[in-house]
């Protein structure tokens, strides 16, 4: 599926490139008890979540409107109508939210 649904985008990708929207801004966030964590503040290597936005031809494993999983250290930003976007290969994608695909009794909620 390479066919663009965000506002339709002035970009086509290729071949197993992937482009998605990150869900959060980089900077400070807060822990589970509400605790805000500064920027600066030294964590371990942290997975981000993010929104697929447009697929290349040859990308078999998501779709547009998907939440995935990536490295933000492993990316490279492009930014298309004043808007950043993360460029990366289909491969740098670690897991895939299974929304589409509640309902199956062998649902684990993640699928790699």
């Amino acid at each position: 599926m390479s066919e663009n649904t965000h506002d339709k985008l002035p970009i086509r990708m290729l071949h197993d490139r992937v482009l998605v929207r990150t869900d959060s801004p980089e900077g400070e966030r807060r822990s589970g008890g509400g605790i805000l964590i500064p920027a600066t503040a030294a964590v371990g290597r942290r997975l981000a979540w993010a929104e697929v936005v447009a697929v290349g031809q040859n990308v078999r494993t998501v779709e547009t409107g998907d939440r995935v999983l990536y490295d933000p250290e492993d990316r490279a930003e492009v930014e298309v109508r004043g808007v950043a976007y993360v460029l990366m290969r289909e491969r740098d994608l670690h897991a895939v939210a299974a929304d589409r695909f509640q309902g199956t009794s062998d649902s684990t909620g993640l699928y790699l």
